[in-house]
């Protein structure tokens, strides 16, 4: 596709292009192509797109576009079906709001305090991400008012009704103007959602980008095992490639923790994500993957949405998804933007036709290897090159990022090199650092006020 420049958008503010192009972003990405200019003449839309296809930014720059700065009202709103992904959109939006003075996103999701939350909109908000249950509940509790809603967004529409969300969100699309303008992005497009978002959206154009990969940068390989073998040849599989980060995909919450176990048992670093996770135990697992501190996250479809790891070596089928879309969006979450990607595919005789489907789907042949293929890479026992330590802090002890890396680089004597990523949340922060210098950080660390306080810690194991 012929690459089409964001200047070329003259609905576009001077200030939002502006800022794009300090960001880098120069041309759009097809569902950018596709469905930004009709997000811009205000129609309805229903957009087919992968997570990591642009498509944040494509609504974001259509709300901002038509968000009044000097009024302060809800004048748009996401949906996210994940905590997670709620977080990275609002992010996403508060980047290229940059150029924009005095624009306020605030994100409302499960799992944090409802009253800081209330603060935040009793001082007024221009756009709101969020939950489908916790934005119900600020409406049941008259702290949100949705009455000047512009632009209403359903992100990630098909897993947010998998995870039976339906009812919440025909009551907040109710708390909505009816003349607002509401764009619904899905990577499936199923007979359910249709149905479903038919009473939400007037005459929409539908756009949908192919979700096919590029065999240039994913390499799919497909192997026949028996039931009885597909656990310890996911173990074949990582010992021969030995990835920095590896993702797994099971059908079921069963065989997740049935294939964390037999990993855990045989000494990799993995860790299980699936539906009914209390919020802060998936606030770490998904911390401590993202980070590098664990090598294997084992998850179901529904728990891994919204999950975007921007450098993943690995996906591993360890079943056969049952749906072919599915499958493609799978192996979509390694090889991002130019990275070559690997992703591996256990079969048993039962899958026959499911790989009939993903064959027809992906219009190309499935490529199969032999098990004995899979010999073990010379460098011993695959461990993370990364350990996470949590400090009891956060933004509520008015901690940032910023202060933490200042007191392990200043008087630690830590090279800034050596941490990873640092994540603060409300009553915790967690730093990613590199094993062989970790505990040195954390005796420096016992030792060391940060923001005029010392602050209790523990590694997360």
């Amino acid at each position: 596709m012929k690459k089409i420049a964001f200047s070329s958008l003259t609905a576009l503010p001077a200030a939002l292009l502006s800022n794009l192009d300090s960001l880098g972003y120069h041309s759009m990405t097809p569902i950018q192509a596709e469905s930004l200019p009709v997000i811009l003449e205000g129609r309805d839309l229903i957009a087919q797109a992968k997570t990591g296809s642009g498509k944040t930014a494509a609504f974001g720059l259509g709300m901002l576009a038509g968000i009044n700065p000097r009024w302060f009202a809800v004048q748009g709103l996401v949906l996210c079906p994940t905590r997670e992904l709620a977080d990275q959109v609002a992010q996403e939006i508060r980047r290229l709001a940059r150029g924009i003075d005095n624009i306020k996103v605030v994100t409302l999701t499960g799992g944090s305090p409802m009253g800081p939350q209330r603060g935040s909109l009793e001082h007024g908000a221009h756009i709101v991400v969020g939950t489908p249950g916790r934005l119900q509940d600020h409406l049941f509790r008259q702290s949100l008012d949705l009455s000047n809603v512009k632009m209403l967004v359903l992100d990630e529409a098909d897993r947010m009704i998998d995870m039976g969300f339906i009812e919440e969100i025909v009551g907040i699309v109710r708390a909505c103007p009816r003349t607002r303008q509401t764009l619904l992005f899905s990577a499936t497009y199923p007979d359910t959602i249709r149905k479903a978002s038919a009473q939400f959206l007037r005459q929409p154009v539908e756009v949908k980008v192919q979700a096919l990969h590029s065999g240039d940068h994913i390499e799919q390989w497909f192997y026949k095992v028996k039931p009885e073998t597909r656990l310890e040849t996911v173990t074949r599989i990582l010992q021969h490639v030995r990835p920095a980060s590896a993702l797994a995909f099971c059908n079921t919450k069963e065989r997740c923790k049935e294939l964390v176990k037999d990993l855990q048992n045989r000494g990799f670093s993995a860790l299980a994500l699936y539906g009914d996770l209390e919020q802060r135990d998936r606030d770490q697992i998904l911390l401590r993957f993202a980070n590098k501190s664990t090598t294997v996250l084992v998850a179901t479809d529904v728990a891994a949405r919204g999950l975007d790891i921007k450098e993943l070596d690995l996906v591993i089928n360890v079943d056969v998804s049952h749906d072919p879309e599915i499958h493609i969006h799978r192996i979509g979450r390694t090889g991002r933007g130019e990275l070559h990607g690997l992703a591996m595919t256990l079969t048993c005789e039962n899958d026959a036709r499911r790989l009939v489907q993903i064959e027809d789907y992906q219009k190309a042949p499935l490529t199969w290897a032999e098990v004995t293929e899979l010999t073990p890479a010379p460098g011993g026992q695959l461990i993370p090159a990364m350990v996470t330590l949590e400090i009891a802090g956060g933004k509520r002890d008015k901690l940032r990022p910023g202060d933490i890396l200042g007191a392990l680089t200043g008087e630690g004597g830590i090279a800034g090199s050596h941490v990873g990523k640092i994540n603060v949340l409300e009553g915790a922060s967690f730093v990613a650092l590199q094993r062989d210098i970790a505990q040195q950080a954390f005796e420096q660390l016992s030792v060391s006020k940060i923001k005029g306080r010392l602050f209790k810690m523990r590694f997360v194991e």
